[in-house]
């Protein structure tokens, strides 16, 4: 049964990478963007290494190709796995369900 969380507790997403930098980065950045064009101003996001995501993470996105390390790392998280780094769904999912208030279901078991 896939991990979710209710969008009134989200507090902190982290955006986990392989390296740190380039395209994440951009990833990043448009996230934060789209966070504040829909108005939510009290979630935070962090940019992390995969290697480095918190065990008590909430929520943590990542591309498809490190979500079994997110899982490992952060077993108890909703892990968002996305394909494209600007651009795809399952960022517009998140502000949705982030502005509708619903739950928000890991794409990762």
């Amino acid at each position: 049964m896939p991990l979710s969380i209710s969008a009134e507790q989200v507090k902190t997403i982290i955006f986990a990478c392989e390296a740190g930098m380039g395209s994440s980065l951009m990833s990043v950045n448009s996230l934060k963007k789209k966070l504040k064009a829909a108005q939510i101003l009290d979630v935070v996001v962090f940019h992390k290494p995969a290697r480095e995501i918190p065990a008590d993470a909430q929520l943590v996105i990542v591309h498809k190709g490190l979500a079994k390390t997110a899982r490992a790392k952060a077993p108890n998280a909703v892990v968002l796995a996305f394909n494209h780094f600007l651009n795809d769904p399952v960022f517009d999912r998140l502000i949705k369900s982030l502005v509708e208030k619903t739950d928000i279901v890991s794409t990762e078991a």
